[in-house]
């Protein structure tokens, strides 16, 4: 039986607009991609999301690749927004008895980061690889979610809109889903015994 619902972050329950990045490239005479490439390259992205080094160092060595610190910080002050549709959805499965939750691959700052948008208010706990030191697909980052939560992996339901960050789940044994949208999302909850009440 399904006791709880884990959910990715980014992707799924709040979204940035990829045209924010296009300007900024386009202000700075920056190639097209070049933000996502220096900022996402394995060792940098690795440091961060393992806690090795803080968001603010993070965004410095964008700076430093790109040879364009202000390019880097403007890229720092990204705006995200809040699903509010799949936080309502949370919020239903919440007053079922199912516990939810967030496991997501981020940096120092994603505390303050939900508080900020209120979405810390919409799920009982939040699993931050920078604060556990590995990250998702490593089974060790989900076994961690499980101990904290007191769950063996057939009680958890996990669900990402990257198919390669469902490979450790699915490893362990939790249900998986990849995240295409909410519809979806609802029909393979039903699927597995998740009761969902009624939207008012």
């Amino acid at each position: 039986m399904i006791r709880a619902v884990l959910f990715d972050l980014d992707g799924v329950l709040r979204h940035f607009d990829p045209a924010y990045v296009t300007r900024i490239e386009a202000e700075h005479a920056l190639p097209a991609g070049s933000i996502h490439d220096a900022a996402f390259a394995a060792p940098l992205l690795d440091a961060v999301t393992t806690g090795r080094i803080s968001r603010a160092a993070w965004v410095q060595s964008v700076g430093e690749e790109l040879g364009d610190p202000k390019a880097a910080e403007a890229w720092g002050r990204h705006p995200s927004a809040p699903d509010a549709a799949m936080l309502a959805l949370s919020d239903q499965l919440r007053t079922t008895g199912i516990r939810t939750a967030i496991l997501t691959n981020g940096t120092d700052t994603i505390t303050a980061e939900l508080r900020e948008l209120g979405i810390d208010t919409h799920v009982d706990a939040v699993f931050n690889s920078a604060e556990i030191g590995f990250v998702k697909p490593d089974p060790r980052v989900f076994r961690h979610a499980l101990d904290a939560l007191e769950l063996s992996p057939g009680e958890v339901f996990f669900t990402d809109d990257s198919a390669t960050k469902l490979a450790g789940a699915s490893e362990l044994g939790m249900l998986t889903h990849l995240f295409t949208g909410i519809d979806a999302l609802r029909t393979s909850l039903r699927d597995a015994g998740v009761p969902q009440p009624a939207i008012s």
